[in-house]
């Protein structure tokens, strides 16, 4: 495993212990503030490249 997907990985389990998850509450995105909004963004974005990470490494 590589740097970067041990990066990803690690980030994502910490995003996942200190912020907030809205689907549990039940959060509408039309009623989210943009605080909110940038947290769900930056989870995403992480979730999305650790999933990159994950995908090239089973590729090789």
């Amino acid at each position: 495993m590589g740097l970067k997907t041990h990066f990803f990985n690690g980030l994502a389990k910490l995003n996942k212990l200190v912020l907030p998850n809205y689907t549990k509450k039940g959060l509408e995105l039309e009623k989210a503030t943009k605080l909110q909004l940038a947290i769900i963004g930056w989870k995403a974005w992480v979730t999305k490249h650790a999933g990159k990470s994950n995908q090239k490494l089973l590729e090789s």
